[in-house]
Order: structure tokens, then C-alpha cells, then sequence
């Protein structure tokens, strides 16, 4: 059985189906914060088969020790934590709390088990700044500028000391880069509380009404176009390389550390221009000054993840657009019931 943690938020439920999918025994462990249990109902559906599902924190030792006796767990996906920057800004602490000792109770009760294989979802914001595009895993870590890639950073250091420690830790540390996109059924996808923090779920909810318009940060920078450039992953090839990584984890020890990103770099005015083509009617956007802390651009090379895991990323721009835009439009308010004063684009906007 897999544990997954945070398995109801966006990727950790993208993540469940896949291993659903893939013949294994999940078991889900999310305290729901940010995310819904109607997220679980429908990869049970798509997967045409049942899961195990705990309402919990990760941070609470005695629910995991629990959990490891009742369970036959033998790996953990650890996707639970925050992950939203400017709010780590504001509240650094309880970001620290929960993705840094969120991560060292977690690894304590695996440890205590007898469980150490597990991949952790980092991020891209731990290569800072970087001087030099694609970026390779070889790339030394930078200063992120803001708590929440710090807290991703901070995790990772104490991942990679506990495997020095110990040599029966096996500990993939998966750096993504933009995950978007949506399962093509239309039936999971990313909702965001309160105002979107990345590029694509706040175009979708302009697209949907619920907001005004789009605002661009920054149309200055040294790009071909003067916007940020980002690499964009479809969220079901970012889950599908969790897998690999899972599996390759049952072989080597240590720690591993691979980028899952296209290695293809998209400015903001081409995800506008490739949103627009998607749904066919124009996307209402406005520029504003640059955001302090924003980098120019940030791109992968993915090519250690080929070499070692064989995997890579499939979906192009198009179709994680579509998939994304599929998503919204068959749930313009998420998980959330719809009422009936708001059923219209009117009273959802903000």
C-alpha cells in the first residue's frame, strides 16, 4: 500500500488515480484545508475502484503512528504542505511548521515503521535565481526569495541529511516546475482558495467570469516578448513521473533528485495568445509593474529524469490548456456546490 499524503489537493489527487490506475492500494491522508473530498469521490470514480481515505494532518505523530500500524504501508508520496508565495510572505511560520516539521514528523513515523522509500514534491524555487537556462539538477540550490520555496529547501536539506544518517533511506526529490492542465475527464483539476497565486487558474477564472480581467506583471524583462517565460507541465505527466520515480526508488538508496518540466520555456503573452485560441473569445488582461521577487524566466532540462526514470514529458501547451479549460468550464466554481444565488457569471465575480 502507497501512502499519500495531501492526496485530495491538486497533484496528490492526479497522483492517487495514477497509482489507482497502475494496480496499487492507496491510502490518502489530507486534512482537507485546501483541498476537497470531493476530489476522492471522483478518482474513485474514474478508477472504478475504492481507496482509503484518513481526514488528518501530517503533523500530528500519534494519527501516523497509528496509521503505519493499521496499514501494510510500504512507500509514501508526500505531496501535503502550503504552497501558495505571497501567503508564505505573511505567515512564514506556519509555512515552516508545516512543510519543514510536517516533513521531519512524516519521515520520523516511516522511520519507526520500518518504511524508507519515499518521493517528496519539491520545487523548482529552490534553484533561485539561476544565471543560466535549462537548468540541471548539478545546479547549486540558490536563495529562494520568498518562505515558501525557503520551507521546500529547508526540506530538502533535511531529507538529504537523514539519508546520510541512515543507508536504508531510498528519497526521490521531484522538482517541479509549473504543473497545469487538468485529467482529461473534466472531472479533477486544480481549485485554488480565494485569488488564484499562479498564471492559468486565474486566466480560467477571468475566462469563467468570476474575475475581471488578467493582470500581467512585468512586461519588461530582458524576453523575446518582454514577459516571463515558465515551463508548463501537464499535470498527468508531472503524477506519471512520481510513479517512475517509485519504482526506480526500489533499486537505489539514497537520495535522487530529478526535474520534471518540459524543457520548453512559454512567455505570458503566448499562454494568452494559446488560451485564446482554446476557447475561442478573447482574454480581458492589463499590464502592471513587475512583482517584486519574480525571476525573468525559469526552464528545465529534463533530461536526467529520461536517462534514469524513462520518463518524459508528453502533453504539449494545447492540450494542457484544453484539458485545463475542459476542467473549468464543467466546474466554473470547483468542488464547490453550486447555490442559487450564484449561478451566474454576474454574482461569482470578484
Amino acid at each position: 500500500m502507497i501512502l499519500v499524503t495531501g492526496g485530495a489537493g491538486y497533484i496528490g489527487s492526479h497522483a492517487v488515480l495514477e497509482l489507482l490506475l497502475a494496480g496499487e492500494e492507496v491510502l490518502v491522508l489530507d486534512n482537507l484545508c485546501h483541498s476537497s473530498r470531493i476530489a476522492i469521490d471522483r478518482v474513485e470514480q474514474l478508477a472504478g475502484r475504492p481507496l482509503q481515505f484518513v481526514k488528518g494532518d501530517v503533523r500530528n505523530r500519534s494519527l501516523l503512528a497509528a496509521l503505519f500500524a493499521s496499514y501494510p504501508i510500504r512507500a509514501v508520496m508526500h505531496f501535503a504542505g502550503l504552497k501558495a508565495v505571497g501567503e508564505s510572505v505573511r505567515e512564514p511560520l506556519r509555512y515552516y511548521e508545516t512543510n519543514v516539521s510536517g516533513s521531519i514528523a512524516l519521515c520520523q513515523a516511516m522511520a519507526e515503521a520500518g518504511v524508507f522509500r519515499l518521493v517528496f514534491s519539491s520545487s523548482a524555487t529552490v534553484y533561485g535565481e539561476s544565471p543560466m537556462m535549462p537548468i540541471t539538477e548539478d545546479r547549486p540550490t540558490g536563495v529562494p526569495t520568498n518562505p515558501y520555496g525557503q520551507s521546500k529547501l529547508m526540506a530538502e536539506s533535511v531529507l538529504k541529511g537523514l539519508a546520510e544518517s541512515d543507508p536504508r533511506w531510498s528519497i526521490g526529490l521531484l522538482r517541479y516546475f509549473n504543473p497545469i492542465g487538468a485529467h482529461e475527464s473534466g472531472l479533477i483539476g486544480e481549485d485554488p482558495n480565494g485569488v488564484p497565486n499562479n498564471l492559468l487558474p486565474y486566466m480560467l477564472q477571468v475566462a469563467v467570469g468570476r474575475r475581471r480581467q488578467l493582470n500581467v506583471y512585468g512586461a519588461d524583462y530582458p524576453t523575446p516578448d518582454g514577459t516571463g517565460i515558465r515551463d508548463y507541465i501537464h499535470v498527468v505527466d508531472l503524477v506519471k513521473g512520481h510513479l517512475k520515480a517509485l519504482e526506480r526508488l526500489e533499486a537505489v538508496r539514497g537520495v535522487s533528485v530529478w526535474n520534471l518540466g518540459t524543457g520548453k520555456g512559454h512567455s505570458v503573452r503566448e499562454m494568452i495568445t494559446a488560451f485564446e485560441e482554446v476557447t475561442g473569445r478573447p482574454l480581458p488582461h492589463v499590464i502592471k509593474p513587475r512583482r517584486a521577487g519574480d525571476i525573468a524566466q525559469c526552464w528545465s532540462d529534463p533530461g536526467k529524469a529520461w536517462q534514469e526514470l524513462g520518463w518524459r514529458a508528453e502533453r504539449d501547451l494545447i492540450s494542457m490548456l484544453a484539458d485545463a479549460w475542459r476542467w473549468q468550464s464543467n466546474n466554473p466554481r470547483g468542488y464547490a456546490e453550486p447555490t442559487p444565488e450564484k449561478k451566474t457569471p454576474t454574482a461569482l465575480a470578484s
